[in-house]
């Protein structure tokens, strides 16, 4: 009588996939680092934001998945619970994915809660830190963030809270010889001026408020913290926008060479390929 063998075949597990969560800079392509750029171009799939730039989105691989999941102006194309659990379903597919956030993840990114989430359900992630607007948009307007003559200390914040609101820690906002960035902030503007002038903070303070900087669609209203709502609202100044106040926007009619160039007879064209060096 033949014996009846049963093999039992050990299937290879899937291999759990990795998550590589990448700052896409300001919106300027060539200001994604090089690690970004090498990462994108062998992606298996991309979840990217709404601030992430034409030209960074162009250097995808062309085979990879895109799926857009950006957030503005009250309007999610998902809420982040499921952002993080389309993470989490992507990675344990076996992917290598990409989650592309504008700036850097870690500067009012959520980046942190992303990574949190992963962390809790065991994914492999890395951090891959982009530049973030504060630093590439002023440096654009041709406003230094610090300065020995006026702003020693500088200070990133979010004007809207996660409840929507608007409520800082105004009177550390008004210290003097800061530079205060202040991301987000364009709907909350006027309360943001009156605030930082009732907490110490002269009327006549410098600020600004920079539209798409770093991108040849870049608009600067430069005014003080008495006048700024109002000339914001005259050149119709749309997000997404950074504000920054402190002396050293005093410095922007005499360092602002974006503009410069963007002012010389170059066409469009030449423009663009300036800018890329």
């Amino acid at each position: 009588m033949n014996a009846i063998v049963e093999l039992h075949v050990r299937r290879p597990a899937r291999r759990t996939g990795k998550v590589f969560l990448v700052g896409a800079g300001p919106g300027d392509p060539d200001l994604l680092t090089l690690r970004a750029a090498r990462l994108l171009a062998h992606a298996d799939v991309v979840v990217y934001d709404h601030l992430v730039g034409e030209g960074v989105l162009d250097l995808i691989a062309p085979g990879a998945q895109r799926i857009y999941v950006g957030k503005h102006s009250g309007e999610h194309a998902l809420p982040q619970h499921e952002i993080n659990a389309l993470l989490v379903r992507l990675a344990r597919e076996g992917r290598e994915v990409i989650r592309l956030k504008g700036g850097d993840p870690f500067v009012f990114g959520r980046g942190g809660e992303e990574l949190q989430v992963l962390a809790a359900q065991r994914i492999e992630f890395e951090a891959v830190p982009g530049i973030t607007a504060a630093c590439a948009v002023a440096s654009y307007a041709g406003i230094p963030l610090t300065h020995r003559d006026h702003a020693q200390a500088c200070v990133f914040v979010t004007g809207h809270l996660k409840d929507g609101s608007c409520h800082l820690d105004w009177p550390a906002l008004a210290r003097p010889r800061q530079t205060v960035v202040i991301y987000m902030g364009l709907a909350a503007l006027a309360e943001i001026c009156r605030q930082l002038i009732a907490h110490g903070l002269p009327a006549c303070t410098p600020a600004a408020v920079v539209q798409r900087g770093t991108t040849v669609e870049q608009q600067v209203v430069s005014a003080t913290l008495a006048d700024l709502e109002q000339r914001v609202a005259a050149a119709g100044l749309r997000a997404p926008c950074l504000i920054v106040v402190g002396e050293v926007v005093r410095l922007r009619d005499e360092l602002d060479w974006f503009d410069a160039l963007r002012a010389s007879a170059l066409p469009q064209a030449a423009l663009e390929e300036a800018l890329s060096g």
